[in-house]
């Protein structure tokens, strides 16, 4: 027998789903719950200052609360301005080195 397309699933089909962790939660946890996530953290601060990509964000939200004045800009009006070329002028070395570290961690942790 089909199901309906007019009805929603069951609650228990939708709640059994929702017991079982996806890939991504089971990996975050494994991260947190080994101190990893942290160091992940740790190095990319420093990789960030190290390259000067910290200056260059600072220097760009200097230059948009300078353009719309003080008192005209909000923290959401930066992260919504900023956020997009923040995440895309991450030097590509940096990615490499989390996302090696990253791989190596799901490899000695088995998951």
């Amino acid at each position: 027998m089909r199901p309906s397309v007019n009805r929603p699933p069951t609650p228990d089909a939708r709640l059994d789903r929702e017991k079982e962790p996806s890939v991504l939660e089971i990996i975050n946890i494994k991260l947190i719950e080994s101190g990893e996530k942290e160091r992940l953290m740790e190095l990319l601060r420093e990789r960030l200052i190290e390259c000067g990509w910290k200056d260059e964000m600072k220097a760009l939200c200097r230059a948009f609360v300078k353009k719309k004045g003080r008192n005209n800009v909000t923290v959401d009006d930066l992260v919504h301005v900023i956020m997009p070329k923040g995440r895309a002028s991450i030097p590509d070395s940096v990615k490499a080195e989390l996302l090696q570290r990253i791989r190596t961690f799901l490899v000695s942790a088995a998951v």
